[in-house]
């Protein structure tokens, strides 16, 4: 018999390491793509799943289970509404979650590495930030399957991942505001190392360069998604002597600091400066006047990895492995026709 397919006399990782004489570490390192297998043994292992297939052993989560939720950092509720979805999700399964903070850090430390092993969690959930391939060998080889959510980078060969889509929430900002006439529209993005970042930078290049409008470098400036930036951007983005009519950022935090900016300067938004912001965060839907913005599925996407560590966690396979969750443009009252 040879197949691909899993087959009533597939083999477990267990059996292919006894037939193959080697460790379930070293046939685990060949099933998820590592490099750091000799040929050889990577062309017995291969051949032996080639011809018997391989057959993942149905597990079931502790009733005391834990699924670990890791931030770079715990401000605003940009986490609150993400740990929100994922708790909702892990007690449909009857599955406690624990929530941990690098401090600022998008890569784990080893302090963290080793607090994790000893807690021995479920699944783990990191969240803008993500290990390192070698820590994500480590965990793999202690059985703790891993979910990237907003991935700050390369979230690793293979390693499941949700996301938003970003570009055309970028896309889609941009165009409002040149529908409404803006043609000097200025971006303040996130930090070049995040991938939602770029990919709303790359939605509003679109946008523009689909309106023949030419994109201006002087009107893009790097943030880091906290409000300073929005204040600290948008007072030299209006000494210009060509200053913007419209500001798209790259979070609502940096919109809201446009705002700030904004007032100091004595202009009226939408008035003056028409602002669109990402994310949808619920308290700046309160702002005066309420943020026009592209709203990103905080809570469905903490779900959604939830959803999908679980079945990680409990040996079923995934229909796919990298999921965007639709976004959206809120129009509110931050955005108008420009003046003249």
């Amino acid at each position: 018999m040879t197949s691909t397919e899993p087959s009533a006399d597939a083999l477990t990782l267990a059996e292919i390491a006894g037939l193959a004489g080697v460790s379930v570490a070293t046939v685990s390192k060949v099933v998820n793509g590592r490099s750091e297998v000799g040929s050889r043994t990577r062309a017995l292992v291969e051949g032996l799943i080639q011809e018997r297939g391989l057959r993942r052993q149905r597990r079931r989560i502790k009733p005391a289970g834990l699924l670990e939720v890791v931030f770079h950092e715990l401000a605003g509720e940009y986490p609150m509404e993400i740990v929100k979805g994922v708790r909702t999700a892990a007690e449909h399964h009857g599955v406690n979650v624990i929530v941990s903070e690098l401090g600022g850090r998008h890569i784990p430390g080893q302090r963290w590495i080793k607090e994790v092993l000893g807690r021995r969690p479920a699944g783990i959930i990191t969240v803008f930030s993500g290990p390192t391939e070698e820590q994500r060998l480590l965990l793999a080889t202690r059985d703790m399957p891993l979910v990237v959510l907003d991935p700050a980078g390369d979230p690793g060969r293979g390693v499941p991942s949700v996301g938003a889509t970003n570009w055309s929430g970028g896309l889609e900002a941009t165009r409002h505001l040149l529908e409404l006439g803006h043609r000097r529209i200025a971006m303040i993005t996130g930090p070049d190392l995040a991938f939602s970042s770029r990919a709303r930078l790359d939605g509003y290049r679109t946008a523009l360069d689909a309106a023949g409008i030419p994109v201006d470098s002087a009107l893009i400036r790097r943030g880091s998604f906290h409000i300073e930036d929005g204040v600290v951007h948008a007072r030299a983005l209006m000494e210009l002597a060509d200053p913007p009519t419209a500001v798209f950022t790259a979070n609502d935090g940096m919109a809201i600091g446009v705002y700030r900016a904004a007032h100091e300067l004595g202009l009226r938004v939408p008035d003056d400066l028409s602002v669109v912001g990402f994310d949808d965060v619920a308290t700046w839907r309160w702002a005066n006047p309420p943020l026009t913005t592209v709203r990103q599925p905080l809570m469905e996407m903490g779900a959604t990895a939830a959803e999908m560590l679980v079945k990680l966690a409990t040996g079923e396979p995934l229909p796919q492995r990298r999921v965007e969750l639709g976004t959206e443009l809120m129009v509110r009252g931050s955005t108008a026709v420009p003046r003249g």
